[in-house]
């Protein structure tokens, strides 16, 4: 709990993410952050994730993902909350807990706020996930 609040150019990242931050290599005392889940296994795996909606102009609700792996385990995440759009892209970064290589199945999930007979009509047009270092 003493790490934060970050600098304003971000957390640098200590491991594989270190050479991001060549400034903050000069400087003698500096801190470095590791993404870590709250629970065991404590490992975490950090996605970027786009989705684009598809449907209705403009509606509210929540937009959310939800990782299942190969030993049955799911987790789920939140990517949008309010007022959602077809207009924009949804852009998230998640420190997902489950292994990318052990995923089986990502299930996109609207959930919607507001009853409105157009709630059916939304759906993604694209779901993107990238991660790690090569994407």
């Amino acid at each position: 709990g003493l790490c934060f609040p970050c600098p304003r150019e971000g957390c640098p990242m200590m491991g594989h993410y270190a050479d991001r931050f060549p400034e903050k290599l000069k400087r003698v005392d500096q801190k470095y952050f590791l993404n870590t889940a709250a629970d065991e296994p404590f490992a975490t795996w950090r996605q970027k994730v786009f989705i684009k909606l598809s449907g209705v102009k403009k509606t509210r609700g929540d937009i959310n993902l939800v990782y299942y792996d190969t030993q049955g385990n799911s987790k789920e995440y939140e990517v949008a909350s309010g007022d959602l759009s077809q207009d924009d892209v949804y852009t998230e970064y998640l420190d997902v807990e489950i292994n990318p290589e052990n995923t089986t199945k990502i299930e996109f999930l609207w959930n919607k706020a507001v009853f409105s007979l157009l709630w059916a009509r939304l759906g993604a047009e694209t779901v993107n996930i990238i991660y790690g270092a090569d994407g």
